[in-house]
């Protein structure tokens, strides 16, 4: 499988530089975007929440490795708010880069990976969109339809040799989550998940190799929840 080429959004921190540093590792070559400015070959300065710029990278990623072979859905951002505060801009920004772009970009790949006859699609979502989390309904629904577009495409593309897949990661140990809680509210999160631990950002990179290896070539439409118990309850 080295070799193949990727598409991968988000890849410059925590679960995306995983994935990223996982897969150039294995000998793939990797796309990559986000909004930073990076001197990277095979890399994009790109802002997603603007769709247009779906079509923009999907162009960039193609000039630059002649064929996308793997697409990785990673970007997104997280939302946490009572409903009745989440305002119109936020929830057009919040649907735009979780399921829009990458709704799009996998209309974009579909077409080389119906032609070649092989493929494979990986969407990041959340366990939050697998079982819900109070005050962030938004960024709920957005990975809930994105394991809807998943299951449908897995369907749609079967034919073709094409898998595609959902991770659903629970509390990962990122700079992010560590900067989002205190010590006494992650000591209370740890005791809410059944392993009492974090998801290290590189098992969410090793899935993502075995995914698209030809080991899972029969594993297609599924979301896996890579969240140390969580989803199975206290």
């Amino acid at each position: 499988m080295s070799g193949k080429n990727v598409l991968l959004t988000g890849s410059t921190k925590g679960i995306g530089l995983a994935i990223y540093n996982e897969l150039k590792s294995s000998g793939y070559r990797v796309f990559g975007c986000s909004r930073a400015n990076i001197e990277q070959k095979d890399y994009l300065r790109v802002d997603l929440t603007d769709t247009k710029n779906a079509e923009i990278l999907y162009s960039a990623a193609k000039e630059a490795m002649g064929n996308i072979d793997i697409l990785i859905n990673n970007v997104g951002i997280y939302l946490y708010t009572p409903i009745e505060k989440t305002s119109a801009d936020e929830l057009k920004r919040l649907v735009n880069l979780n399921f829009i772009t990458p709704q799009l970009l996998c209309s974009y790949v579909a077409t080389d990976m119906k032609k070649n006859k092989w493929g494979r699609i990986i969407n990041i979502g959340s366990i939050s969109g697998a079982v819900g989390e109070a005050n962030a309904s938004a960024y709920a629904a957005t990975k809930s339809g994105l394991s809807g577009l998943t299951k449908s495409l897995a369907l749609e593309l079967a034919q073709y040799n094409v898998t595609v897949n959902q991770i659903n990661p629970g509390w990962v140990d990122t700079n992010l989550s560590n900067e989002a809680l205190s010590e006494e509210e992650k000591l209370e999160t740890l005791d809410v998940i059944p392993q009492r631990r974090f998801i290290e950002p590189k098992e969410i990179a090793k899935l993502c190799t075995y995914l698209i290896s030809d080991d899972a070539k029969g594993l297609s439409g599924q979301s896996i929840n890579l969240c140390a118990g969580l989803s199975c309850g206290a």
